[in-house]
């Protein structure tokens, strides 16, 4: 498809409106591919991953964007992770029987709240937004937390299919924060009048145009009349950050009592990550290894 896993940024030339597409293909198959989500789940996952990579996009950060949804209904954890270079990973998990196709975001999340926490690379700093998962629209709620934490009125249109997930976002920027150098100075009225009406046009839009059409294309079917500057694509991908080096400093950390147990009860030792749902097994040589000053060790990996 065009503009495949890709994010791009667009301007208003006139009004201090700035907005962001994001197209996700390959880096969104590759994230469910080891998942067998209810179409349900799945399209939650996938118009949440959209809305954290519009939402990454808009932050200024070096490091990691979490965002998690916890709650008592049938899908009661759903997180994703994006790195301020725009790669992404991100797991759901419910329980009970296949949430009906229609449900609302409440009623598939029993309510609960979203949290949001941005951490520098060097963990110098780190940030933390809360606000409730309610509504009948996942949209609403990261409307809510723009709302909440960066005080700007924003609006955000969803998708996801099997195929892809996408995003349209739209921001209205503080009066003389456009970086148009035709930028036309406007009142308080005229400025409500402005974004009112990209609102408007907005909203003419479909999840299927939204899934489907190019971001030029897209851009052009909803503002054919404004002046709207759209910059080059910049790339997202799908990357897990579960290694072998990881997998083994976890069973070092559990100490060699407990692994040795584990080896016992099941005769090997498996570590399955969450988000990837790739495993890594080690035997009874490989587990030994772990505690000795010889270094890490292989083990065997798998995929599930």
């Amino acid at each position: 498809m065009a503009d495949g896993d890709t994010l791009r940024r667009f301007l208003f030339e006139r009004f201090p409106v700035r907005g962001y597409v994001v197209h996700l293909d390959a880096s969104w198959r590759a994230l469910i591919e080891h998942h067998d989500y209810p179409p349900l789940v799945r399209d939650t996952l996938g118009e949440t991953v959209a809305a954290t990579m519009l939402l990454a996009a808009t932050l200024k950060f070096e490091g990691l964007l979490t965002l998690q949804m916890q709650g008592p209904g049938p899908m009661h954890l759903l997180v994703v992770q994006a790195t301020h270079r725009m790669a992404v990973r991100g797991v759901a998990r419910w329980r009970g029987a296949e949430p009906p196709a229609a449900a609302s975001l409440e009623a598939l999340t029993g309510g609960g709240q979203v949290t949001v926490t941005v951490e520098n690379a060097d963990r110098s700093s780190r940030y933390q937004g809360i606000v409730p998962l309610a509504g009948a629209r996942l949209a609403d709620c990261f409307e809510s937390y723009f709302a909440q934490s960066e005080q700007l009125p924003t609006r955000l249109w969803l998708a996801a299919t099997p195929e892809r997930a996408a995003g349209l976002l739209l921001q209205r920027l503080p009066s003389g924060a456009s970086a148009s150098a035709e930028e036309i100075e406007h009142s308080a009225a005229a400025g409500d009048e402005d974004w009112n009406r990209v609102l408007h046009l907005a909203a003419t839009l479909t999840p299927t145009e939204l899934a489907a059409l190019p971001a030029s294309e897209l851009l052009r079917r909803l503002f054919h009349e404004e002046d709207v500057r759209l910059f080059e694509p910049g790339p997202v991908f799908f990357q897990c950050t579960c290694s072998r080096e990881r997998v083994s400093g976890i069973l070092r950390s559990l100490g060699e009592a407990e692994v040795r147990d584990i080896l016992a009860e099941r005769g090997s030792v498996e570590v399955t990550c969450e988000f990837c749902n790739r495993s890594w097994r080690y035997d009874a040589v490989d587990a030994a290894g772990l505690f000795t000053d010889a270094g890490p060790v292989q083990g065997s990996r798998a995929l599930q």
